[in-house]
C-alpha cells in the first residue's frame, strides 16, 4: 500500500510541476506592430513663366505641287480612272534641294527584266530618246541649272509584265545619294523628279 500511495503522490506532483499556466488564463494575442506608411507626395509641376514665341516658318518658294505640275495636258497624259489599276497615272518622285553643279541619275528595271523602255526628258527637252532597261544601272550626268531642274521618265511600254517599273538613284557630284526611289507607271505616263539647284 505504501507503494500505491507513493505512486499516486509522484503522479500528482509531476502533473502540477509540468502543467502550463497559459492554459489556465485566457489567451492574449500579441498585437501587431503598426507600420508607419509614408504618404507619397507627387512633385509639383512647374509651368514655364515665359512662353516662347511661335516659330514662323518661311514658305519654300521652290516647293512644287504635283497636282499643279501634272495638269499641263501638253506634257503629261491624263490619269486613267480605271478601277483596280493604280499605275495608269503620272508619279511624282519628289523635289530635292541640291548644292552641287552636276548630278548623276541612274536607273534600272526594278522587278522582272521584261523589256521596259523609257524616254528621258530634262526640263522638257529629250536627252535619251529610247532606253531599254535591264538589271544593270544605266544613267547620265547632268549639269544643273540654277532653280528647278525637272527630270521626266516616260514609259514607252510596259514590257511583258505590267507596269513599267524602275529603281531610280540620284547622286550629287560628291557621290552622296540625294534620292533613291522606284516608279510604277503605265505606257505614256511619266515619273517626275525635281532637283532644285540652290
Amino acid at each position: 500500500m505504501k507503494r500505491i500511495v507513493f505512486f499516486v503522490f509522484v503522479v500528482c506532483m509531476s502533473l502540477t510541476g509540468y502543467a502550463q499556466k497559459e492554459f489556465d488564463v485566457k489567451f492574449k494575442p500579441i498585437p501587431a506592430k503598426k507600420s508607419k506608411t509614408k504618404e507619397v507626395i507627387p512633385p509639383k509641376v512647374v509651368s514655364p513663366k515665359i512662353t516662347p514665341p511661335a516659330v514662323v516658318k518661311k514658305p519654300d518658294s521652290l516647293q512644287v505641287n504635283p497636282d499643279a505640275l501634272f495638269k499641263d495636258s501638253n506634257l503629261y497624259k491624263k490619269e486613267d480612272n480605271s478601277e483596280g489599276v493604280f499605275y495608269r497615272r503620272n508619279q511624282y518622285l519628289g523635289s530635292f534641294k541640291i548644292k552641287t553643279f552636276t548630278s548623276t541619275i541612274r536607273y534600272r528595271d526594278a522587278a522582272f527584266v521584261d523589256g521596259d523602255k523609257i524616254k528621258v526628258y530634262l526640263n522638257g527637252k529629250v536627252i535619251e530618246p529610247e532606253v531599254v532597261m535591264d538589271g544593270d544601272f544605266k544613267g547620265f550626268k547632268i549639269k544643273l541649272e540654277k532653280g528647278i531642274n525637272r527630270i521626266d521618265f516616260e514609259a514607252l511600254n510596259e514590257g511583258f509584265a505590267s507596269p513599267n517599273t524602275a529603281e531610280l538613284q540620284v547622286f550629287d557630284d560628291l557621290g552622296v545619294v540625294v534620292s533613291s526611289s522606284q516608279w510604277n507607271v503605265g505606257t505614256g505616263y511619266k515619273a517626275t523628279i525635281i532637283l532644285v539647284k540652290e
